[in-house]
Parts: C-alpha cells; structure tokens; sequence
C-alpha cells in the first residue's frame, strides 16, 4: 500500500508542471490564433533562385517574410501569393508547362498550374491583384542577388481560411546571365513594355495544405498535389514538458525607394 501510494504521489509530482505549462499554453491567445507556415522557394526557368518564406497567420492579420537569394541583381522581383479560395488545389509548374517549347515557362503558361494572384506582394500600398506589375513597389535584390522582404497586411477571411491552399512565386529571370533584364527572349507576355525576362516565374514554393494526398478547403482537387511543405503551429507539446517553437525570425528589410528595371535592347546597344 505504501508503495503504491509512493508512485501515484510521483506521477502526480511529475505530470502537474506539464499540465500547468499545457494549460498556459493552450490559454495563450497567440496559442490559439497564431499559425505560422514555412515554404521553401525552389527555382523555376533554371533561374538559379531559391529561398524560404514565412507566412505567418494571426486572424486576418498575415505576415509575410522572404529571404531569397540567385536573383537578378539590383532588379525588382514581382512576388505574389497564388492560389485558390475556393478549393482547387493549384500548384508550382515544372517544364512540363511550356506549351510552346521556348525553353521558358512564361506567367500566362504557369497561371493554369499556379492560380491567378491572390495577393500582391509589394513593399507599400495597394495589395491586391491589380498591384501584380507594379514593378516600382516590388522588393530588389541586392548586388548579390538576395532578397529580404516582410510586411503584414490585413487579408479576408477567404485568404485566412484556405491559407494551406496558396503559395508564393517571385518573379524575373535572366537567362543570358548578363545581370538585367533585357528583350533577349521577347516582350512579357503580360505586358508588352516589359521584357519576357522581368516577369516570368524564378522560384515558387508551396504552403503546407497543397501536400500529396491532401484536399484544400472546400473539397474540390483539380491538380496533382507536389511535396508537402512544412506547417509551425504556435506552440507544441512534447513528451515530459512543453517545447516552444520560434517563428517568423527577424528579417531585416531597409526601406528604400524602388528603382526602375533596367533593361538593355536585345540588340545590345546599351540599357
């Protein structure tokens, strides 16, 4: 009887901080709202980019930071959220995409894949999809060809509910790897003004909820599901205790203003 009583005393001593922790916790407002989701930027076009986005999710309140490198350097990069709110299950293209075998997916060629604009990811203003060109609000990359970005912005519940469903793509490319964009491989398909180079896709990467097997919100799938990304929930419980997971690290972005794209004639006469 002793011992017993003895074991049910050391259970109880061991079990009460996790279970006071636990209700801390799951009481925190930041515990209950706050979602966060990290996604991996692989590249497209054999642009050479890559990177990691955070999409942090607190009611309609989201945050977003990008941290991407193997861009054009000193241009901007056209960057948005794609994706359905209303259940189908778009995703990042592969070659396969390129209908007309140019050697380049072209945005026009990827918005079947992707999804139209969502949101437009720039660094002031207007946020939704009529800002999807405005090349003088979008993030620059440095002379390095890195990109640091983050902003929060308020979105509507549709974003909210199916952020699982959305992913980001960054955008410009340099095929002829002379560092700017230029008319080498034709005008935008979006906009004639614009070279093809300054708006089609460089990376994209998925949010969680697009996974192989999964079913976005709402039920309906029109497309195969790719690798599945990685979701952070605002606070895990882990055997013996529990273990707080740091999301949304600093990511510095120095205002500055936007320069123009700079553009050299196909022909090479100068930018």
């Amino acid at each position: 009887m002793t011992a017993q009583r003895t074991t049910t005393r050391l259970v109880t001593l061991v079990a009460l901080p996790a279970a006071l922790a636990l209700a801390a916790v799951t009481s925190s407002p930041a515990a209950a709202e706050g979602t966060a989701y990290q996604i991996d930027l692989d590249a497209l076009n054999n642009s050479g980019g890559s990177g990691t986005a955070m999409l942090s999710l607190d009611g309609t309140r989201l945050t977003v930071e990008i941290e991407s490198e193997g861009l054009v350097p000193g241009q901007p990069h056209a960057q948005h959220i794609h994706g359905s709110t209303d259940g189908h299950d778009f995703h990042c293209p592969d070659a396969s995409a390129d209908k007309d075998g140019d050697g380049i997916v072209t945005t026009s060629e990827g918005l079947p894949i992707y999804g139209e604009i969502n949101i437009s990811l720039t660094t002031e203003g207007d946020t939704s999809a009529a800002s999807g060109l405005a090349v003088d609000r979008m993030p620059v990359a440095d002379a390095q060809g890195k990109l640091s970005y983050e902003r929060t912005i308020t979105v509507s519940q549709d974003v909210a509910d199916h952020i699982k469903d959305l992913h980001v793509v960054q955008h410009g490319i340099d095929p002829n790897g002379n560092k700017q964009y230029d008319f080498g491989v034709g005008k935008s398909d979006l906009d004639p003004k614009l070279p093809q180079e300054a708006t089609a896709p460089a990376v994209c990467g998925l949010v969680e909820g697009a996974a192989v097997g999964s079913v976005p919100v709402g039920g309906v799938e029109t497309g195969s599901g790719p690798a599945p990304g990685n979701e952070v929930s605002g606070a895990l419980v882990a055997a013996g205790g529990v273990a707080f997971l740091a999301v949304a690290a600093a990511l510095g972005l120095g205002r500055r203003r936007r320069p123009a794209i700079t553009t050299k004639p196909a022909d090479g006469s100068g930018a």
